[in-house]
């Protein structure tokens, strides 16, 4: 498709503008007529140029599967096989859930030649996502017309939850400076660990890790060395529902929640503990524990297209599927948001895992509520959403008080902090022998 350029619109427009001084000065009329005589030879001859087949060639080059509120590099190449030089302006049909920037690119390329461009590209949703062929300005040369032209093919691409967490993990574990991501590492005390191995008394080591026979035998002192239990369960229980969808920022709480059992599970699976997974709220999927290394890459194939619904989550309902499903004592983690109507099932859920399992519930809780409280009380209106959060999170304070006088354990936290801190709560348990 071939269309004038706003050049070429200029020039009409200018060459009607002197028609109609030529009405009020006929002797201009030769002027105007050779004019528009050049223009018109010129056009016609670029329309000529442009017409020709262009033999452009494109390529897109973007990963098969992208982690979701990423930034990511897309390259793009163009060959020229003709014998004319070409300049386009490159669009790419991306899918319409990312957000892109660095497009359109302009690029001249030289005949017999070709380029390389770059944009970058951010998912904000997750799921299988198509991208359209891409879409060429191609200009004539002396740029009076332009041909539209579709170039390269379609491809489809997958949005994963964020696993670029996983490999800033194990980048800054592989360095020994978990500390510097929040991930607090301990010594390992108490009841239900298992012996590693006897070494030299440390400075700041427990009297009984001391080992006094091995003491005697060397005649300095040896302390005992423990590490976590391993090939223990770790299972996740994942809400769906409603609730989940809401947003902080440009990903939904669902969307941290999948980020923070990712990261749970890496790590747990580098314990030595094998990881499931079970989710409600109008999804009903199930992956039994299993330890090998592609558990992760299972768990992202299995939730990378869940959305959540519209739906209200029955915890009663999930923790008897799960208690059929799951027979060894695990920790079952729990991954929702706290309402005040959740007391009639969330209960007697808790209650019933905790007889086989112990369980950690871990909930969102909104970013807005900080800031209402953080923010300066100058009205009367400011003074009431102060109270009405200050008055929401003590009775949230409460709720979560009754929670861990049943047994289970509880954390609530803004969504960017649910990843680290789930994993230090984690290392907590596994320190504590608690499973």
């Amino acid at each position: 498709m071939i269309a004038p350029s706003h050049r070429l619109l200029i020039l009409l427009a200018i060459l009607l503008a002197l028609a109609v001084a030529t009405a009020i000065w006929p002797v201009a009329a030769p002027i105007w007529w050779a004019g528009a005589a050049l223009l018109g030879v010129a056009a016609v001859m670029d329309a000529a140029v442009v017409a020709l087949p262009p033999a452009l060639t494109a390529q897109r080059r973007a990963p098969g599967s992208l982690p979701v509120g990423v930034w990511q590099c897309v390259d793009l190449r163009i060959a020229n096989g003709g014998r004319l030089a070409r300049r386009l302006l490159l669009y790419d049909h991306h899918p319409d859930t990312c957000d892109a920037r660095g497009l359109p690119c302009a690029v001249r390329v030289a005949r017999g030649q070709w380029a390389e461009l770059h944009y970058e590209l951010c998912p904000l949703e997750r799921g299988e996502h198509r991208f359209g062929r891409l879409e060429a300005r191609l200009s004539s040369p002396l740029g009076l017309w332009e041909r539209r032209l579709y170039l390269g093919q379609e491809s489809v691409t997958r949005i994963y939850p964020n696993f670029a967490a996983l490999t800033k993990y194990a980048l800054f574990a592989t360095d020994h400076r978990l500390s510097q991501i929040g991930v607090l590492q301990r010594r390992r005390r108490g009841e239900g660990v298992e012996f590693h191995q006897l070494r030299e008394y440390r400075e700041g080591d427990a009297q009984r890790q001391i080992d006094w026979k091995a003491t005697a035998r060397a005649g300095k002192l040896i302390s005992r060395e423990y590490q976590d239990e391993r090939d223990q369960q770790v299972v996740f229980l994942i809400d769906c529902g409603r609730r989940l969808a809401a947003r902080d920022g440009d990903l939904s709480h669902f969307d941290h929640v999948l980020n923070a059992a990712l990261l749970l599970a890496y790590v747990s699976l580098r314990q030595g503990d094998s990881v499931g997974l079970l989710t409600m709220g109008g999804h009903n999927r199930f992956m039994a524990p299993r330890k090998s290394a592609a558990s992760v890459n299972l768990m992202l194939n299995l939730l990378y297209d869940l959305q959540p619904t519209l739906m209200t989550s029955d915890y009663y309902a999930a923790a008897l599927e799960l208690m059929r499903r799951i027979r060894k004592r695990a920790l079952v983690v729990i991954l929702s948001n706290l309402r005040d109507e959740d007391e009639d099932t969330l209960s007697p859920a808790l209650r019933l895992l905790s007889r086989r399992h112990l369980v950690l519930f871990a909930s969102l809780r909104e970013s807005i509520l900080a800031r209402a409280l953080s923010a300066r009380v100058d009205s009367f209106e400011r003074a009431l959403t102060h109270a009405a959060a200050a008055d929401y999170l003590k009775q949230r304070a409460l709720a979560f008080g009754r929670l861990e006088r049943s047994g289970a354990l509880a954390l609530d936290v803004e969504p960017p902090q649910l990843p680290v801190a789930l994993v230090n709560r984690y290392l907590e348990v596994k320190g504590a022998g608690q499973l």
